[in-house]
């Protein structure tokens, strides 16, 4: 029989130094990555601005303001079948993230081309069951980018006591969030600014053709957080978590509401975050915590008595003996089959 290449002495001396050397490595938690960006302007120059929202927030739950909300919807000819389907989806993504109720926020959807369409009122429903299947009843209508007479539909008759608006002195805001990919057809600078004048608070998403600068004459100010652009359909409902951040009750305190974070939670402006403790690094999850190694190791040297640590010294004496056995027992396979092989080869 051939000479072993290595005694199982010096093979385990090299594991014990390998074992001795190693290092932790945390996998890198890749933040999901929002397609979805805002457009505006900026206040003295007019240049356009892209944002994303915050990875750290977009994830984190929180809980809508009571408001009385109508989306104003282009479903014009440019707006293909399979593009209207993703609008809607973005709708029951955003009724999702409400507080649907009649003393909470109440939707109204006013459907638009050529021709308005209410398709819904403010009091029609007060579940988000019943809102998301009259969402998916939605039908598109057509031709034409009536946006100004839309605005001016939804402030005449969506945004009324009749239609269940709120009144005025209950101090509930009110929201329109405009979804259009092409130029109006008519004017829509006066009209909105008559709306914005009577308490409506105008928020302008543009996709693929909008027109910025109708867009701008739309929304309410400041327009870098009113006015937003998205390039297709395909990533509109991404925008689902800048409006959960903007239509967030500021007054109420995420980690309060119940959070998932293993060790610290972290209020940041109607959202959330999680940290670690002292001598913990956030896992890839963005949620739970691990010891770092080597401040595990500084208390142990620190005072060997402690329980804490020899705890840690126990953790670390384990790990060590099963990396170890692991390499063993493949090492010992491998040289049970060198010795079958030669001899086999003896034989021949």
């Amino acid at each position: 029989m051939k000479p072993f290449p290595c005694s199982l002495l010096f093979c385990v001396s090299l594991l014990f130094s390998d074992v001795a050397h190693a290092t932790y490595h945390l996998k890198a938690g890749d933040p999901q990555l929002k397609t979805a960006q805002s457009y505006s302007q900026t206040r003295h120059n007019a240049q356009p601005v892209l944002r994303t929202p915050n990875p750290a927030k977009t994830d984190s739950p929180c809980r809508s303001r009571p408001l009385d909300l109508v989306f104003i919807i282009d479903s014009s000819r440019s707006v293909r079948p399979a593009e209207f389907k993703k609008v809607k989806i973005f709708l029951a993504n955003m009724a999702d993230t409400l507080d649907v109720g009649s003393d909470a926020t109440r939707v109204a959807v006013v459907n638009y081309a050529s021709t308005v369409k209410i398709e819904f009122l403010l009091k029609d429903h007060f579940n988000k069951l019943n809102l998301k299947k009259a969402i998916a009843r939605i039908e598109p209508l057509a031709t034409g980018t009536m946006t100004g007479l839309a605005i001016k539909t939804a402030m005449k008759e969506a945004f009324t006591e009749k239609s269940g608006s709120r009144p005025r002195s209950g101090n509930i805001s009110k929201v329109a969030i405009v979804v259009t990919d092409g130029r109006p057809q008519d004017q829509v600078e006066e009209v909105s600014a008559e709306a914005r004048a009577s308490g409506i608070e105008i928020y302008a998403v543009g996709v693929d053709r909008a027109d910025m600068q109708s867009l701008q004459l739309m929304a309410s100010v400041p327009l870098e957080e009113h006015v937003f652009y998205v390039e297709t359909y395909g990533v509109i409902e991404k925008l689902t978590s800048k409006f959960r951040e903007t239509l967030c009750d500021p007054g109420l305190d995420p980690c309060a509401m119940g959070h998932d974070c293993e060790h610290i939670c972290i209020n940041s402006n109607a959202s959330f975050y999680c940290k670690c403790q002292s001598g913990y690094v956030l896992n890839a999850d963005k949620k739970t915590c691990s010891p770092k190694r080597e401040e595990a190791r500084a208390e142990v040297v620190e005072d060997s008595c402690k329980c804490e640590a020899m705890l840690v010294f126990q953790r670390q004496t384990q790990a060590t003996i099963q990396q170890l056995t692991a390499k063993l027992v493949k090492l010992a396979d491998i040289s049970g089959r060198i010795e079958h092989l030669e001899n086999m080869l003896g034989r021949a």
